[in-house]
């Protein structure tokens, strides 16, 4: 295929009283498929590898760099103007802070915006230079969401070298040789590799983060790439909450003595995931300890009823997609982040269908009929995002209580 490159720039004046000169190229996406996109470089110099999305949330641009659900991505902001708000220390999502552990690069239409916001600690551009993420500004980040929306989400390097210097051969030849998320299992980058107790609570003006008070119920969460806001949601709902590692057997979870079971958000394919997760998440279903999955965690809860999964064109990603709840025939807004879905007609007669994409019609939540087992394909924490979808917490919690607790271990 013939490779492109789309350059455009405005012309800028250094200075000098000869006239105009048209401003230097620091940045490129250049995807596998040839072409070159030029921009102007942000964050981090050099160079990462991934597949290119588009998120359409218009806040919440820390929260979602930091999702490790983002793992092996480089995320095109629709948004415009992204920076204003600035960094702070307190709107990380992904508790291991290694830059690996979520979106590795970031495209977008504007300069950074300077921080203009009271919790502002620090500018973007410093933020993203700090967590070795590389960014691109100046595209035209409209066409770019056309070309995705048209083609599919494409492999690509997104490159930043200050002196604009780029071997354009060798980028391509990276981009057109990296396989793709599909057939990744991206779990152990962004995972927890040892257990870990929870007791932070939900952020409130003038307070911050709260510590967990008396608990009710104590909640096993599977670690495949979890973001903090959901621990904390589990904690203002009185539970008790230990992390194990996405490798943990049904014997170490069962031996902790849950009163329920959380399967967590994460990065890739399910279905490699899914080698080593399936079978403790069946064996964890015959306990009937009340469970419930979110986003990989739902795709991996479908696999183990033995169902399948299917890598999605564009995926879903952005904190505006309307979701239908068929248990209360209400609409939600909700945030998603996923380039997989389960595929409806492959589950058994003993899973219900609970929730729908008013997007696409694609699947958002099940129950089984015979567990208490439910998960949604969306991040109902809100973190970014709307708050419409907090009830799910509370829907666990009232499976916990059906069941009778226990002590916390």
């Amino acid at each position: 295929m013939a490779s492109a490159t789309i350059s455009p720039f405005p012309a800028v004046t250094d200075g000098n009283p000869s006239g105009w000169r048209p401003r230097v190229a620091t940045g490129v996406l250049v995807l596998a498929s040839g072409a070159v996109i030029e921009g102007f470089g942000v964050g981090a110099a050099g160079s990462a590898v991934g597949e290119v999305c588009f998120n359409t949330a218009m806040t919440g641009y820390q929260e979602i760099l930091t999702d490790p659900s983002y793992a092996a991505q480089i995320i095109t902001f629709t948004f415009p103007h992204i920076g204003i708000v600035g960094i702070n220390g307190e709107d990380i999502e992904v508790v291991n802070a290694a830059a690996a552990t979520a979106a590795v690069g970031a495209v977008f239409r504007a300069d950074l915006s300077g921080p203009s916001n009271f919790r502002a600690h620090g500018a973007l551009d410093a933020w993203l230079k700090a967590r070795g993420v590389v960014g691109l500004a100046g595209v035209d980040t409209r066409a770019l969401t056309t070309l995705i929306r048209k083609a599919g989400m494409p492999n690509a390097v997104i490159a930043h070298s200050p002196d604009g210097v780029f071997d354009l051969d060798a980028l391509r030849a990276e981009a057109a040789r990296w396989p793709g998320i599909d057939g990744m299992d991206l779990v152990p980058q962004v995972g927890a590799t040892q257990r870990y107790g929870w007791d932070e609570t939900s952020w409130t003006l003038g307070r911050g983060y709260g510590k967990r008070g008396e608990t009710r119920f104590h909640v096993v969460a599977v670690d495949y790439g979890i973001k903090r806001n959901i621990l904390r949601l589990l904690n203002d709902c009185g539970c008790a909450v230990t992390v194990v590692p996405a490798t943990a057997s049904a014997e170490e979870i069962l031996a902790l003595r849950p009163d329920g079971i959380f399967l967590s958000n994460g990065p890739g394919d399910p279905a490699e995931t899914g080698r080593y997760a399936v079978p403790t998440i069946q064996a964890l279903l015959e306990t009937r300890i009340p469970l419930f999955g979110i986003c990989l965690g739902h795709q991996l809860l479908g696999l183990a009823v033995g169902g399948r999964t299917i890598k999605m064109p564009q995926g879903h990603h952005g904190a505006n997609h309307p979701v239908k709840d068929f248990t209360t025939d209400k609409v939600e807004i909700v945030s998603m982040n996923h380039g997989f879905a389960v595929d409806r007609d492959s589950l058994p007669p003993t899973v219900i269908e609970t929730h729908v994409s008013l997007f696409d019609g694609s699947n958002c939540g099940v129950a089984l009929t015979d567990r208490p087992a439910f998960s949604v394909q969306y991040h109902p924490e809100a973190s970014p995002g709307p708050r419409d979808s907090h009830y799910l917490f509370r829907r666990f919690v009232g499976l916990m209580e059906a069941a009778g607790s226990r002590t916390p271990a």
